[in-house]
């Protein structure tokens, strides 16, 4: 794999980007510390929305991470010529897309200093507890398999790393699952549905990442991705969307088979104001229905087929997790069945939730650790897809 020249202008180009994302990290951290000094009273959130918008990037980074990976799992594990090529870019970007995650996680969670006594201090009976397990060892086992994957004498290990990745992922998506499901204190999760949910999610949202990270550096160098490749990729993008959605109405259906639950749903889905909306028109209509109109089409499937469904794929992505996450958190526990529960703290009311200004900065300030990361790496490393089998699509058909 040759490391591709740059001329002076794409160098000028470059670093006007690597610009572009120190600023975003910049103002990530300064939004950071202003909710540290001043709390947050600066945000929309309060004593029951206390998740907000930077953990909807958050989670998605860290979702979209383990599932970027299947396609180095893809080429490694099952020995996909089109997938092995891109192994590598595969891994830089879910070790990107992590670390951009779980920074935005630290400062929005307050007190980043005392993460050392979450490192060192666990209890196993928490599920945050084993996430730090995950988290860390997705790190580790991640940089090995790059390490096997770009060593020429270390290929032979390659496939083991790859398994082991596979089962890691599948383990961290689940774990990242079961903060929602096992989350007793939130009457909108609290489902065995929800782990599986979030793998199957990961797979796609992870894919759209991948396709336009790939167009972006392909059409930055020149190269043009092989019709077999762009098509393949496409579909398989195609039916992770219909895979995640099936998973998502099967958990909607699940809670309106309890009567406990119908209420919550009827919030979620007809009268919570901006959460049908978001579900409605964000996730079912434009990241469900016409990315797959997209992707599904009879039509040639060349670059702009593939970033314009990722892209929908992507605006999607975040309206699902802030219907979830936030519509979620804004209904109200309902503590004593049958009865009403009001107080001066406005126990058992709807909350109300507007994202401010710094939790904007500091989500997108993730969003930008992930993009330097990966742009340091595909500028300093051979992490470009190289296809020897360009010229010869019967490599892929033989595949099928």
């Amino acid at each position: 794999m040759a490391q591709l020249p740059f001329a002076r202008k794409e160098q000028r180009v470059f670093w006007l980007l690597v610009a572009a994302g120190a600023l975003a990290v910049a103002g990530g951290l300064a939004a950071a510390y202003a909710m540290e000094e001043h709390g947050h009273s600066i945000t929309g959130m309060s004593n029951q929305v206390v998740w907000g918008l930077p953990h909807v990037f958050a989670i998605f980074l860290i979702v979209a991470a383990s599932g970027v990976l299947n396609v180095a799992s893809i080429g490694s594990v099952f020995g996909k010529p089109a997938y092995k090529a891109r192994a590598p870019l595969s891994g830089l970007l879910s070790l990107a897309m992590l670390a951009g995650g779980l920074a935005v996680l630290m400062l929005d969670l307050g007190r980043p200093e005392r993460l050392v006594v979450a490192a060192t201090h666990f209890n196993f009976r928490s599920v945050f507890a084993w996430n730090v397990f995950l988290y860390s060892g997705m790190f580790a086992i991640v940089a090995v398999y790059l390490w096997m994957l770009m060593e020429a004498r270390m290929n032979p290990y390659a496939k083991p790393l790859g398994l082991a990745a596979l089962g890691w992922r599948f383990v961290l998506t689940t774990g990242t699952g079961s903060i929602f499901g096992f989350l007793v204190a939130r009457q909108a999760y609290q489902s065995a549905v929800l782990a599986p949910m979030f793998i199957v999610l990961s797979l796609g949202w992870g894919l759209a990442v991948f396709l336009i990270v790939q167009s972006a550096i392909y059409a930055w160098n020149g190269l043009q991705l092989p019709a077999p490749v762009q098509t393949r990729m496409v579909r398989l993008l195609g039916l992770f969307v219909a895979a995640g959605m099936y998973f998502v109405i099967v958990y909607h259906l699940t809670n309106l088979y309890w009567a406990r639950q119908v209420a919550f749903e009827r919030f979620l889905l007809l009268d919570g104001e901006v959460y049908p909306w978001l579900f409605w028109s964000g996730y079912v209509v434009l990241g469900g229905i016409v990315p797959m109109a997209i992707l599904f089409s009879p039509l040639p499937r060349g670059p702009l087929a593939a970033v314009a469904g990722s892209a929908f794929v992507l605006v999607g992505a975040f309206a699902q997790l802030y219907v979830f996450i936030i519509g979620g958190q804004a209904y109200p526990l309902e503590i004593f069945p049958g009865y009403v529960a009001k107080s001066s703290f406005l126990d058992g009311a709807i909350d109300s939730y507007a994202p401010s200004l710094p939790e904007l900065l500091l989500g997108v300030g993730g969003l930008g650790i992930a993009f330097l990361i990966t742009a340091a790496g595909v500028r300093v490393l051979r992490f470009v897809p190289q296809d020897d089998f360009g010229s010869h699509p019967a490599v892929l058909a033989a595949e099928d």
